[in-house]
């Protein structure tokens, strides 16, 4: 056998073998959901922490918020912010609030305007933003399908949208009052409005939702795409092994 086809029949088995390293990514793009988490850390020293998952269809939002150490018995307003810098602040930062607590306002350059208003019903655009009586209380965890604008459903997409959860009773009495008031409405004490906990949703790995896993209140699906992917993998490499068994069984023959 010469040497000129004992080298093409060898990259034609390297070809193959390779060819599920560049189809892989357009299976998982060609999904059609994608797939976001985000880790709630707190803001101004409240104690409290939290997970985001959730799912994106189109324009419909399935989300799931799970919380610890938010004050207990007291609404918590939660939103979907847009447009700053796509990061949250961090543990320790200060603002212009009473005792130099952060508050909204304070970092909107750094996670942006609200655009969801994550309500327990009714109405969730920014105009519910401080709809206290339809947000969730304590640590009672969030779950919901709620129907974005084509611009905001984009930025999610794209992993831009930062989760706030607000509301923090510093003087531990089970009530929102204290000297300041907000920055977002003077009707209202500093406390209610003040951040808790912040996270930016970032596009995860994972595909699909997990059969058998977390319950996060929306359905479990079977991703054919990544069968296929997994299944073109392993006939490729099959095909390369032929082709490299061939290549010997020619190689004997001419000896």
């Amino acid at each position: 056998m010469s040497m000129k086809k004992t080298l093409s029949l060898a990259a034609a088995g390297a070809a193959c073998i390779a060819l599920p390293m560049t189809t892989a990514p357009a299976a998982f793009a060609s999904s059609g959901t994608t797939n976001l988490t985000a880790n709630l850390t707190q803001l101004n020293q409240s104690g409290a922490s939290g997970k985001v998952m959730a799912s994106l269809t189109g324009n419909q939002l399935q989300i799931t918020i799970t919380s610890q150490g938010m004050s207990a018995n007291l609404p918590h307003a939660q939103h979907i912010h847009i447009g700053g810098m796509n990061t949250c602040p961090t543990a320790n930062q200060k603002g212009k609030g009473t005792d130099g607590h952060l508050r909204t306002t304070d970092a909107a350059d750094q996670y942006g305007a609200v655009k969801v208003s994550l309500t327990t019903s009714g109405d969730t655009s920014a105009k519910s933003a401080l709809a206290v009586t339809r947000f969730p209380v304590g640590n009672a965890t969030y779950k919901a399908t709620i129907t974005l604008s084509a611009d905001d459903a984009a930025q999610v997409r794209e992993g831009h949208g930062v989760i706030v959860r607000h509301g923090i009773d510093y003087n531990k009495n089970g009530k929102y009052d204290g000297a300041g008031k907000s920055d977002l409405d003077p009707a209202l004490p500093e406390e209610a409005t003040d951040p808790a906990v912040c996270g930016v949703l970032n596009v995860s790995q994972m595909n699909t939702v997990p059969k058998g896993g977390v319950n996060t209140g929306y359905a479990s699906t079977t991703d054919s795409t990544n069968s296929v992917a997994i299944g073109g993998g392993a006939a490729a490499i099959a095909l390369g092994a032929a082709g490299v068994v061939l290549m010997r069984r020619r190689k004997q023959s001419n000896v």
